[in-house]
């Protein structure tokens, strides 16, 4: 662990500016460095792992939550809300976390490859101890960063290593749902992309069905149960996490937010806006603010 960790150090610390989220030259693989405990974090992940490798986090998902820390892994198996807090961090030890976005293409080939698992826990968010296997692949990914000229020839080599071991292990169950291309996953996780893409504008949950080729019904049944929210409801997510980063990012005022990400009332927005974050806009970014002088 402690290896992995000295090269996670290294990256975030010559690649980074402050706190935040570190990109690396590997698509997909992320770093997460923090020098101080997080306000509450809302938003829409995308299936990924994470691997904490310092301090500690909680996260919720509808009515589940989790916390966990060093040498533990978090899995999002599919398009989910969650709220999240880094509970534990300072100067003298950071959160230091590497986080893998996971590739359904990646998956799929290599569930071809490997044999039939039993079924495990369907719920699309779960924490377990990060498997020996797993960091040692992700260690050989972040050696890979240290020498640029290896990257064209062994990152998809080191990307599909890591894939590999995260469906041989416990979490296997779960990932394989991403490489099932006609799956209830794979068919919600393509209107979601819709939605992705067009969240400012009304979408009819037929046109949604349609993308995921269901019926109307069996569409927002299998939509609720994979993501937790209806359509309208995930939509409203992806709406106001953006409103919030246009105030927070580009300084935009609340009715300019509002109607840049598809709300035709400014009053509506407030009121939804205060009931997923807390306060409402305007008091929210002056705790944002008072945060950043502080």
């Amino acid at each position: 662990m402690n290896t992995l960790l000295d090269a996670v150090r290294r990256h975030a610390d010559a690649h980074s500016n402050g706190d935040g989220v570190v990109s690396t030259a590997i698509p997909g693989l992320l770093i997460v460095r923090a020098t101080a405990p997080s306000e509450l974090m809302h938003d829409v992940q995308r299936p990924l792992a994470c691997l904490v490798l310092q301090g500690a986090k909680h996260v919720s998902v509808g009515s589940r939550a989790f916390d966990f820390a060093a040498g533990d892994s978090l899995l999002v198996s599919a398009d989910v809300p969650t709220v999240s807090q880094i509970t534990h961090a300072s100067i003298a030890q950071p959160y230091y976390s590497l986080v893998l976005e996971l590739d359904p293409a990646v998956i799929t080939d290599l569930v071809a490859q490997m044999p039939a698992q039993s079924a495990g826990d369907p719920a699309p968010v779960r924490v377990d101890p990060t498997e020996e296997e797993t960091l040692d692949a992700a260690l050989r990914l972040m050696k890979l960063l240290e020498r640029p000229a290896s990257l064209p020839v062994l990152q998809a080599q080191g990307v599909r290593e890591m894939h590999y071991w995260l469906l041989a292990g416990r979490h296997g169950d779960a990932i394989r749902k991403l490489g099932w291309p006609d799956g209830h996953v794979q068919r919600v996780a393509r209107a979601v992309k819709l939605l992705r893409r067009q969240y400012a504008q009304p979408i009819a949950v037929e046109t949604l069905a349609a993308e995921a080729g269901m019926s109307p019904s069996a569409f927002h049944q299998h939509f609720k149960a994979v993501t937790s929210l209806s359509p309208l409801q995930f939509q409203k997510q992806l709406r106001l996490i953006e409103a919030r980063r246009l105030m927070q990012s580009q300084g935009s005022n609340a009715s300019t937010a509002a109607y840049a990400v598809g709300y035709e009332s400014v009053p509506q927005f407030t009121r939804e806006y205060g009931r997923l974050f807390g306060r409402p806009p305007v008091a929210d970014m002056r705790a944002a603010l008072q945060r950043t002088v502080g």
